[in-house]
């Protein structure tokens, strides 16, 4: 059973009204890095994703969440 990382971070920015630039200023990584995350390409770091959820005041929990591959 594989399972990938989802993640609301988009849906989090736009309530913020955020851009990914402002973001990955804020985190200290590139709009690249943001986009690939947003579209599950990249897997952040624990430190990364730490920071993103301070950012978005969220926690970890709020921004990700594993879902099996299979869509259940």
């Amino acid at each position: 059973m594989s399972e990938k990382l989802r993640n609301w971070i988009k849906m989090h920015r736009a309530r913020l009204d955020m851009t990914q630039e402002q973001l990955a200023e804020a985190v200290g990584c590139t709009r690249q890095t943001i986009i690939s995350i947003e579209k599950y390409r990249y897997t952040p770091s624990v430190e990364l994703a730490l920071k993103i959820a301070r950012v978005l005041g969220m926690t970890v929990d709020e921004l990700f969440e594993f879902e099996e591959e299979n869509g259940k």
